[in-house]
């Protein structure tokens, strides 16, 4: 499917974005290892968590769709999982495939995880080494390497584990093994990723603590909670730097995550010159949510790296974009995680930006990019990855022309929607 993009005039506007991914696809994995039933509302339902939910119900779990973003989980207990009778397909999600092994390891049965060929080719020993130190028997091509994988749990012991690179996904994988080993498990990271887990498993009753850069998780029941979804700041991000870099835009995204783990394109924003204002804050389940409007103004090339990578990974993709429309030079750095995402996301965001004219340069672990302010439309390609799609179509918004976005459908996977939610800035309140 191609998506077609032309310039965006100055505009004033109030949207949503879709339910957070990562907080959607933990909530259902909890549901169904807790005891009780679990309601959740503003559900993504997005290809990713549709492909958590398909695992789960192979699993032996009831989960009822109420509405089209509501969902109700049968939740079976800790040892409540039924041995799957085919393979569990994840689809493009590595959150899927990586969170549920951690759950997969604490179960007495066999079974046998896989996905697309994005998934097939992600490194998965960055869990399963961990997982078999935990005694999990795990199997995997190339020695555990890649999927598929084939996991044999059970009769679990607790370890204290460094991850070697700052994953949300590593850490929780372990911590979902933890519920089931004996002893406390603790991980150590390298620098702060983000913490949904943590705060979901909290608000579920999970004997979990976190000192610095160290978390610890005993064993132990967990009891089902109702939770509300805030809207995905990663998906929110494509309209913020909307608001940032269309002259005279004014762009406000309503109930959107502001976990601070999260929160690093705010800070980037605002130090590239981008007034943000937050309003209306509420609490659910330990996450934080609010109204975040961004008014543009003539932004600045700033540096990006260390600590603040891992609080907007995903939005690397899109800060491109804002930093290809700023005064003078952005840097970004110990961004080589990008590489092994749905697609090499820094390569492809540099060969797709310079066709719209963008100096624009990949470095060994991140981007150097020169900002300019004239730029023309241009075909793209999605390399099958939502967010350098969405990246494409925003770059469009200040193109001179047409921009075509070839295989747009991968949209769907994060942000069902998009093309209606962009469409609607066009069209005067």
């Amino acid at each position: 499917m191609d998506l077609e993009v032309k310039p965006l005039p100055p505009v004033i506007k109030n949207i949503s974005v879709p339910g957070d991914k990562s907080i959607s696809h933990r909530a259902v994995m909890l549901g169904a290892i807790a005891n009780g039933t679990t309601t959740i509302d503003n559900f993504l339902p997005g290809q990713d968590c549709w492909s958590t939910v398909r695992c789960i119900r192979q699993l032996g779990v009831e989960v009822k769709e109420l509405a089209p973003t509501r969902l109700q989980i049968l939740g079976r207990g800790l040892g409540g999982l039924s041995e799957p009778e085919d393979c569990l397909d994840v689809g493009n999600s590595g959150t899927t495939i990586r969170l549920i092994s951690g759950i997969l390891a604490g179960q007495d049965f066999l079974s046998v995880l896989t996905g697309d060929a994005s998934i097939r080719h992600r490194p998965m020993a960055r869990i399963a080494e961990p997982l078999r130190r935990m005694g999990a028997q795990v199997w995997g091509r190339e020695n555990g390497r890649f999927a598929p994988l084939a996991i044999r749990g059970g009769h679990l012991q607790a370890i204290d584990y460094l991850t070697p690179v700052a994953s949300a996904q590593i850490k929780s994988s372990l911590l979902l093994a933890g519920l089931f080993a004996q002893g406390v498990t603790s991980v150590t990271e390298p620098a702060l990723s983000r913490d949904h887990s943590e705060k979901m498993l909290a608000a579920f009753g999970a004997n979990i603590q976190t000192q610095d850069l160290t978390t610890f998780i005993q064993p132990g029941p967990l009891t089902a909670q109702p939770i509300i979804v805030p809207g995905d700041i990663s998906s929110a991000a494509f309209f913020l730097v909307a608001g940032a870099i269309v002259p005279g835009a004014t762009l406000t995204v309503r109930k959107v995550g502001l976990n601070p783990t999260r929160t690093g394109i705010l800070d980037i924003l605002e130090e590239m010159g981008a007034n943000i204002t937050i309003s209306h804050q509420t609490r659910s389940s330990g996450e934080t949510m609010g109204d975040i409007t961004v008014t543009g103004d003539r932004l600045k090339g700033v540096g990006i790296g260390g600590g603040i990578i891992p609080r907007l990974i995903d939005e690397i993709p899109v800060l491109a974009v804002a930093a290809a429309m700023a005064e003078g030079t952005t840097i970004i750095r110990d961004a080589a995680e990008l590489k092994v995402k749905e697609s090499n996301r820094l390569q492809a965001i540099a060969t797709e930006l310079r066709r719209f004219g963008a100096n624009i340069a990949e470095t060994e672990d991140g981007l150097r990019i020169q900002g300019s302010s004239a730029f023309k439309g241009a075909v793209c390609e999605s390399y099958h990855d939502h967010r350098i799609a969405m990246a494409c179509a925003l770059m469009g918004l200040v193109a001179q022309g047409q921009t075509i976005v070839r295989g747009a459908e991968c949209i769907d996977i994060s942000f069902p929607g998009f093309q209606d939610t962009l469409r609607s800035l066009y069209i005067e309140a």
